[in-house]
């Protein structure tokens, strides 16, 4: 039996996003640049994918820009966003400590162009407050980026409250939403969000695909030069059976939200308690505002990445944070943010679920998962001398 709880490093993808994408492999295979008749079918399929992200996003369909991903589109919003408040006179960003590192290590590299990077504390729970946001702004203040959901703990932001602030200092405010699309409520007008990033792996799509939503009104900076694609603000021939499952797989998720959150949220919350059980345990984030897959756990006691061998043995797929920092031997930044000793936070796991996960699999995580964590402390020089009251417990 094999268990997939790693669902926030990418999901398995639906039949129906499948389904979606084999025309445009087999019979629509057109360059919708062309002006036969096959590339303006593919420029039709391409159009009505557009406007079935926007009305799941709740915009237009001409501030909807295909990219390649998550990163993709942070990248294109941050730049885009400080370039226009630089010609303003305005090189203030805010942002917070446990940003994905698309957006960390782009406000490190605009910082190093002279902009002013402020990354607000984020606290134990692993969040930030729109009064922190609001204190913050200063006058040459030209964005606020932040996370809608945290992709390691599943915090989720009170994004509507952030957009507000942002909408009435007049400040451009754009939020990485990759974690939270297909999977929360998303009305970027009712949200007052100006800017959105996300990327179709996380909902069931296919990898290598993602949205950039840019509220009129903001110029966008290329990234990529070569074309009049995407209104010529990314060039390169659109991946056309990609952008179709993409359109369709959102679509499948946001007219299940509701249904799924409640199945998902519940398989979370019997988790939780069933590893809380656990001496000397943790649960990182929120215990009420997080995703309704989310469960993020520290050990101590143990190492993180011996934990995730031994599950895998027993056919669980699970990680210690991202995946994208998963070559890394460095404790995760998101839980340094939080507060967790290097100790603590090298002993982490994660594990999240979908819709597709079961009660069975649940209880078989929390049968194996104590035993394990278990079998690691008597291993353990670490644990012995923490039990010998040699080193004192930090959980």
């Amino acid at each position: 039996m094999i268990i997939y709880a790693d669902n926030a490093a990418t999901t398995k993808m639906s039949k129906t996003a499948i389904n979606n994408m084999l025309p445009y492999m087999t019979d629509i295979f057109g360059n919708p640049s062309s002006l036969h008749t096959i590339g303006q079918k593919a420029n039709e399929a391409l159009e009505s994918a557009r406007k079935t992200v926007a009305d799941c996003l709740g915009c237009e369909p001409k501030e909807i820009y295909f990219t390649s991903g998550g990163s993709e589109a942070d990248n294109q919003a941050i730049i885009s966003a400080a370039k226009l408040g630089e010609k303003k006179g305005k090189k203030h960003i805010i942002s917070t400590e446990f940003e994905h590192h698309a957006v960390l290590h782009t406000l490190n590299k605009l910082e190093k162009e002279g902009f002013e990077i402020e990354l607000l504390p984020v606290g134990e729970k692993g969040n930030v407050t729109a009064e922190q946001i609001e204190n913050a702004i200063k006058s040459d203040t030209c964005l606020v980026t932040t996370m809608f959901a945290n992709n390691e703990i599943g915090s989720v932001l009170p994004i509507a409250e952030i957009g507000s602030v942002c909408k009435s200092k007049g400040v451009i405010f754009h939020t990485d939403a990759v974690q939270a699309a297909g999977h929360l409520h998303i009305d970027v007008k009712e949200q007052n969000i100006d800017m959105l990033s996300l990327s179709s792996h996380k909902f069931h799509g296919p990898k290598g695909v993602g949205v950039l939503y840019s509220r009129i009104g903001i110029p966008l900076v290329n990234l990529i030069e070569g074309g009049a694609q995407e209104k010529g603000k990314r060039a390169g021939t659109e991946n056309i059976p990609g952008i179709m499952g993409m359109a369709a797989a959102l679509k499948e998720a946001v007219e299940n939200i509701d249904e799924n959150y409640a199945k998902v949220s519940y398989l979370r919350d019997k988790l939780i308690k069933g590893l809380s059980k656990i001496p000397h345990s943790a649960l990182n984030g929120e215990p009420v505002s997080r995703l309704p897959g989310n469960v993020n756990f520290c050990f101590e006691g143990i190492e993180g990445e011996s934990l995730l061998l031994l599950l895998d043995a027993k056919g669980i797929c699970a990680s210690s944070g991202s995946a994208c920092t998963s070559g890394s031997l460095d404790p995760s930044h998101v839980l340094l943010a939080i507060g967790r000793p290097h100790e603590v936070a090298h002993g982490s796991l994660r594990l999240s679920l979908c819709e597709w996960n079961t009660e069975d699999e649940v209880d078989y995580i929390l049968k194996v998962t104590p035993e394990i964590v278990e079998y690691l402390r008597n291993m353990s020089p670490v644990w012995k001398d923490l039990v010998n009251g040699k080193k004192e417990f930090m959980l």
